[in-house]
């Protein structure tokens, strides 16, 4: 029986809020007092410290709403990841697939130094983008003319990054919705391309950018298709609140940097193939709920989110016990007052980060002329909606 999201949000949100509040100060004492001494040690705690706050979002899947994630890839690419930089693409069709690649990162050891592009609006969500500042996400304005730099200096500064990560990069640009098909396929059909049925086409400036200016010391792409079952809802961040479960299938494929071409058409041309490919794959996953041949592995669910929360857990009840006996002192209404506006900061924190993972709060179809191409317009980052996508 699904529990009302509105239960959830407040003992949920005051243990992220007090959690973020103790991570993102840590952050901040690491990046004032030790970055300027050794950018490779303060990378190395902030993954530590970071994880503390993410884990709890790990937690939200594998134990409180048990939505099991089921990873299809062959054993080299499984025994690959986690021990090498990749650049991660994928289809976004969920208000939860960020949250779903942040599961896979844990289970490969690298979850606090998972990176992605995300849009600059995402770095003011509360305690999460700040997160994501500190852990050096790239933060773009979508504006092709600033971007470009930005998107430079961002992949020059993983060159002595001291620990493989994966910087995900959503190339389609925004999510899924049936609109933003229907404004795909008529483009594909005015300029004879393949016609998408179940992704978007791909935008390739950051992607090529990508390729370009990491291919020296990132040795692989992880080409990602999610997918979910017919039998199961789609997993949302409100149906995550209120416990209701669900399937997610995700298939990964490694192809080397070396087999990219070296010019900037062949690289877009590759990315479009790719997705044309994963088109077609998702056809036949929904008419078989299958990824074929690919080898299911064993990912697990491992304690360490549980033992995360718990420990945050009775770290709040601690506070909260202390709280209680200093507002006794204060006058009656002073206390009411303060618990008041604690209650309602928690349900306005948590409402942002909730609504910026829906669906209709993602980037709105561009309307696509005949004469323009969608894979050479502006770069659409994804949006943390989470935290992440647009």
């Amino acid at each position: 029986m699904a529990i009302p999201a509105a239960l959830v949000v407040v003992p949920i949100g005051m243990l992220f809020i007090l959690s973020g509040l103790i991570v993102n100060s840590i952050q901040a004492v690491l990046f004032v007092l030790v970055r300027p001494a050794s950018k490779r040690v303060y990378r190395r705690i902030n993954k530590i410290i970071v994880e503390l706050l993410w884990l709890e979002l790990i937690w939200l899947i594998d134990w409180w709403a048990c939505i099991k994630v089921e990873l299809y890839a062959d054993a080299e690419t499984f025994q690959l990841m986690g021990k090498e930089h990749a650049l991660v693409i994928c289809n976004h069709r969920s208000d939860i697939d960020w949250l779903v690649g942040w599961v896979v990162a844990q289970r490969k050891g690298c979850l606090g130094s998972t990176l992605a592009i995300i849009k600059k609006e995402a770095k003011h969500l509360p305690f999460i983008g700040w997160s994501m500042w500190f852990s050096e996400y790239v933060f773009l304005e979508r504006r092709w003319n600033k971007d470009e730099q930005t998107l430079k200096s961002g992949f020059k500064r993983l060159v002595d990054f001291p620990m493989p990560f994966w910087l995900a990069l959503y190339v389609e640009g925004t999510r899924f919705t049936e609109a933003k098909l229907l404004a795909a396929q008529e483009y594909a059909l005015s300029r004879g391309l393949p016609i998408p049925r179940n992704v978007l086409i791909p935008r390739t400036k950051g992607f090529v950018s990508a390729v370009n200016n990491m291919r020296s010391f990132v040795p692989a792409i992880y080409d990602c298709t999610v997918a979910v079952p017919k039998s199961q809802p789609p997993p949302t961040m409100v149906r995550m609140f209120r416990g209701q479960p669900s399937v997610v299938n995700v298939e990964i494929r490694r192809h080397s940097m070396e087999e990219l071409p070296k010019t900037a058409d062949g690289i877009a041309q590759w990315c479009k193939d790719v997705f044309v490919t994963k088109d077609a794959l998702l056809e036949k996953y929904l008419s078989r709920d299958t990824f074929g041949l690919q080898e299911r592995q064993d990912i697990g669910r491992p304690k360490k989110s549980l033992f995360v929360v718990v420990s945050w857990s009775c770290l709040l009840i601690f506070i909260l016990v202390k709280l209680f006996q200093w507002t006794s002192i204060l006058a009656s209404w002073a206390a009411i007052a303060f618990s008041a506006f604690f209650l309602l900061l928690v349900v306005g924190v948590m409402q942002i980060l909730i609504q910026s993972s829906e669906s209709e709060h993602s980037t709105p179809p561009l309307k696509i002329t005949p004469h323009q191409d969608p894979t050479t317009e502006r770069l659409l980052p994804i949006s943390v909606k989470t935290l992440t996508t647009s």
